[in-house]
C-alpha cells in the first residue's frame, strides 16, 4: 500500500490534501491511490449545492456545516470553482467565504478548479470524493461553480442536489420556468431576509412543490442561519429515506461516470489517429474547396478511422 494511502486512511490531513491533489491533476499516482482505495469507498453520502452566481451558496454551506456536524456528521467541503486561464486552477477559493470553519480541524475544505467541465463539475471531483469517503468523511458537501444559470451535471456525481436561489437575481423566476423541475431534490431561497424572498418562495413552491417528486422548498438565511438546521435536518431526512435505493443509486453514478471515461479515451484515440491519417488533411482541402460538405466529410473520415 502507499505511504500517502496509509496516511489518508489513518486521517492525517497532509496525506489526504496531497492525494486530492494527486488525482485533481491526474499525476501518476492517481490511478494508484485509487485502485488501493476503491474498495474502502461506498460509505460517504455527497450533497451538491448549486445555483446562479451569487445565489450565497457558499455562506449557506458555511452556516450548514455546524448543522450537520451536530447531527453526527463527519463533513468535508469540495468547492468547484471556475479555472484560472493562466494557472489552470481554481480562481474564486470558495473558503475565503467560509472562514468561521477554517479553524475547526473536524472539517477538511478543498477548492478544485472546473478544467471546463461540463456543467461546473471538476472531471476530477469523483475521485476526490473518493478519496475524503476513504479517508472517514461520511458527509461530503459539493458546491458548484454558478455562472449565471444552473449547472445540472452535479447531479451525476452526487447523492441529492440542493438548488439555491435568491431574490435579487433578476432571470431566477425564468430559470425555474426553465425545464429545472427535475433538478433539485431540496430548493431554497436563500437571503430570505431580502424583499421579494417570500414571492420567489410562492413561484416556486407553486411550480415545483406540486410536482410528482414533491421536493422540499425551503427558506433560508446565510446571514442570520434563520432555517439552515431545518435545511439539515431536510437533508438529513432524505439521505436516510434513499439509503434503501442507495446501491441502485450507486449503479448509475458509476455507469455515468464509465461512460464518461470511456469517451474520454475515444476522444484521445480518434485524436491521435487523425493526426497519422492522410486522408484526413486531403478530406479538409475539399471541404475548404467545397468539393464536399461537413456531413459527407465526417463519415468519409470515420469509415476511415474503423474500418
Amino acid at each position: 500500500m502507499l505511504p500517502i494511502v496509509k496516511g489518508l486512511i489513518k486521517g492525517d490531513r497532509r496525506s489526504l490534501a496531497r492525494a486530492i491533489t494527486i488525482v485533481d491533476n491526474h499525476e501518476p499516482e492517481s490511478r494508484q491511490i485509487i485502485k488501493e482505495i476503491f474498495g474502502r469507498t461506498g460509505k460517504a453520502r455527497t450533497v451538491g449545492f448549486t445555483g446562479p452566481g451569487g445565489a450565497g451558496k457558499s455562506s449557506l454551506v458555511g452556516r450548514l456545516i455546524p448543522e450537520c456536524q451536530a447531527l453526527g456528521r463527519k463533513v468535508a467541503v469540495l468547492a468547484v470553482d471556475p479555472t484560472s486561464p493562466i494557472t489552470g486552477g481554481a480562481i474564486l477559493g470558495d473558503r475565503v467565504r467560509m472562514l468561521t470553519n477554517l479553524e475547526d480541524e473536524r472539517v477538511f475544505m478543498r477548492s478544485m478548479a472546473s478544467r471546463g467541465a461540463v456543467g461546473g463539475v471538476s472531471k476530477s471531483l469523483r475521485n476526490a470524493i473518493r478519496v475524503l469517503d476513504a479517508a472517514g468523511y461520511d458527509l461530503i458537501l459539493v458546491e458548484s461553480v454558478g455562472a449565471g444559470q444552473l449547472e445540472i451535471e452535479i447531479t451525476k456525481a452526487v447523492d441529492l442536489t440542493v438548488v439555491v436561489f435568491t431574490p435579487n437575481t433578476g432571470d431566477n423566476v425564468q430559470a425555474v420556468k426553465a425545464g429545472l423541475t427535475e433538478v433539485g431534490d431540496v430548493y431554497v431561497v436563500n437571503k430570505a431576509d431580502i424583499d421579494g424572498a417570500g414571492v420567489l418562495y410562492n413561484t416556486i413552491v407553486d411550480l415545483i412543490g406540486g410536482t410528482e417528486r414533491k421536493p422540499d422548498v425551503l427558506k433560508t438565511s446565510a446571514k442570520t442561519g434563520k432555517g439552515v438546521k431545518e435545511l439539515a435536518h431536510s437533508i438529513e431526512k432524505l439521505l436516510k429515506e434513499r439509503s434503501i435505493n442507495y446501491k441502485e443509486r450507486q449503479r448509475r453514478m458509476l455507469e455515468d461516470e464509465l461512460k464518461d471515461m470511456v469517451s474520454d479515451i475515444v476522444e484521445l484515440k480518434v485524436a491521435s489517429m487523425l493526426a497519422q491519417n492522410k486522408k484526413y488533411s486531403a478530406i479538409i482541402d475539399r471541404l475548404v474547396d467545397k468539393e464536399t460538405d461537413p456531413y459527407v466529410a465526417a463519415e468519409q473520415v470515420a469509415a476511415s478511422l474503423f474500418r
